[in-house]
């Protein structure tokens, strides 16, 4: 994904249970919250599962350029088995959606941040946890989005 590029770009939250996406506009400023998504953890191996489709989907709806999905790296920058379920998942991924660019950026705190922002503008309990993973997903993109500006 070139810093220069035009076009729409997904981010995305993976989660145990869910997946928050986030979508940006096409001259990527700003990243907005799109949608939830189930995670679909029973998907036979040789399947592609239900929150992969979708994703592949919305890829194709929204013409997206590129997709980021959030890494999860200790605070001391150092990757654990959740970093590995997430390499494997955006790997699976980039299968589905053959030739969109995928790349890993660190989300070191984006659900902490996004729980925050939430709870700050009076989000909370079962209302907080329908839209926490669509605000890290938020986080992750907007946070990449700014890290490509700055290059520039």
């Amino acid at each position: 994904m070139s810093a220069l590029s035009r076009g729409r770009r997904l981010g995305v939250d993976v989660g145990k249970v869910r997946v928050g996406v986030a979508v940006s506009d096409p001259d990527g400023i700003l990243a907005t919250p799109l949608v939830t998504v189930p995670r679909d953890m029973g998907a036979a191996p040789d399947a592609v599962p239900g929150d992969i489709a979708e994703l592949v989907r919305l890829v194709g709806e929204h013409e997206a350029v590129g997709i980021v999905v959030g890494l999860p790296v200790r605070l001391n920058g150092a990757e654990g088995p959740a970093a590995i379920d997430i390499r494997a998942y955006a790997g699976r991924l980039a299968e589905a959606v053959g030739a969109v660019p995928i790349v890993l950026a660190d989300e070191r705190m984006s659900t902490v941040v996004a729980t925050r922002r939430l709870a700050e503008r009076g989000v909370r309990g079962k209302r907080q946890r329908a839209v926490v993973d669509q605000a890290a997903a938020v986080e992750i993109l907007q946070g990449w989005l700014d890290a490509q500006r700055r290059q520039r």
